[in-house]
């Protein structure tokens, strides 16, 4: 595991899970922390704000990293959490920057409700989790940049089989997740790409019904074409209530 993946993982299973929040937070965050989960305020105290009264609340904290990309300085991560002896489920996915030191200096999430599909297996966290082609990392990349600029962003639906075949497809989200068609032309900002391998990661700024929500999608990339997806999204809340810059 890289230092980078290690820092993050560690902050989430030493500060949320173990329940250690200002040692965790002071060990792996480097000379600043910049938040983008509106409700979290920029640095070691507005983590420690935001979480220690959570931990109290939540004294049961089961959480497990599925799936990683780690990508020059950038670190992605899928988690899941079990709060409360399932009181609260919740999918996380997180974008962390880091510094040359491999501390993390920024943090954008996503955050929403698990729903087990017992047909399904685990639902919306199965499907492969090993990289493979590593070698074919920038390619992968390129592949998911021009699909989400063609087909997402500027909604050229005739060049969907040049990336993705429907019959072989798997998209794994929640139920209340319209089907990945309806969005097509209605990504207004794609923010960030990284990927590692067969999965890449990116994080945009979704319109859905006229609302802005922040989503992230997770594509596995086989033979030059996307074979699965893996969607976790949210509204982004009202500017009154952010405590930091936004979602973004």
């Amino acid at each position: 595991m890289s230092n980078k993946l290690a820092n993050a993982t560690n902050l989430y299973m030493e500060g949320i899970r173990d329940g250690h929040a200002l040692e965790a937070v002071t060990k792996y965050t480097g000379q600043r922390y910049t938040q983008h989960s509106t409700g979290v305020r920029n640095g070691i105290d507005g983590f420690v704000e935001f979480f220690e009264p959570f931990l109290k609340r939540c004294p049961v904290r089961d959480i497990k990293i599925i799936r990683s990309i780690v990508d020059g300085q950038f670190v992605f991560v899928q988690a899941f959490q079990d709060i409360n002896n399932g009181e609260y489920k919740w999918v996380t996915t997180d974008l962390f920057d880091t510094d040359y030191d491999d501390k993390i200096i920024e943090h954008w999430d996503v955050i929403s409700a698990f729903e087990a599909q017992p047909t399904k297996g685990e639902g919306r966290l199965q499907g492969p989790i090993n990289h493979t082609d590593l070698d074919k990392t920038e390619e992968n990349k390129n592949l998911i940049r021009d699909f989400l600029c063609d087909v997402m962003v500027l909604g050229q639906k005739d060049k969907l089989s040049k990336y993705l075949q429907h019959e072989e497809l798997a998209v794994y989200q929640a139920s209340d997740v319209s089907p990945l068609d309806s969005y097509i032309g209605g990504y207004d900002q794609v923010f960030k790409i990284v990927g590692q391998g067969n999965f890449v990661a990116a994080y945009s700024r979704v319109i859905d019904n006229g609302l802005e929500v922040a989503r992230f999608d997770l594509f596995r990339v086989e033979e030059g074409q996307i074979k699965e997806i893996w969607v976790n999204q949210e509204p982004v809340p009202p500017k009154a209530e952010w405590v930091n810059g936004g979602k973004f």
